[in-house]
């Protein structure tokens, strides 16, 4: 399955674990993630995710067309060192967060991942995210 969505992905305990930023054009997903990579991410597909299941977990990559490219608004399309793949272990969408949320899923494939809700074009949402799966990572010690 092909998703409009971007994967970026963060090293946390020898794994790759990827956030699958969701939202329509112009939301923000991009710029999102370019801070993300500032801030020690790793690009794995802007704009379209490929999208499959193995052994009960939820993976992702760039089709191959447009593996390794990103479009940065004002800039261009740039070519980035992509990761092949990420197991995907949070989902994003844009909006208002609740201050304290209680535990959301985003049923993706028959699969349930966890969600959060954040205003993507905070300073500090990379910061979000890197607590987001540190929290779930906690959780679920998975490894790819």
């Amino acid at each position: 399955m092909i998703v409009h969505a971007g994967l970026i992905a963060a090293r946390r305990e020898g794994a790759w674990r990827g956030v699958l930023i969701e939202g329509p054009s112009g939301a923000g997903k991009s710029d999102l993630m370019l801070r993300a990579l500032q801030a020690g991410f790793r690009l794995a597909a802007d704009d379209r995710v490929l999208l499959w299941t193995s052994g009960g977990r939820l993976f992702g990559r760039a089709p191959d067309t447009i593996a390794g490219l990103m479009e940065v608004r004002g800039v261009g399309v740039v070519r980035l060192d992509p990761l092949p793949l990420a197991e995907v272990a949070l989902v994003v969408r844009p909006g208002t967060p609740e201050r304290v949320p209680d535990p959301a899923f985003a049923d993706i494939l028959g699969l349930q991942v966890p969600l959060a809700v954040l205003g993507l074009g905070e300073s500090s949402a990379p910061a979000k995210l890197s607590h987001a799966l540190a929290a779930f990572d906690a959780r679920a010690k998975r490894r790819i």
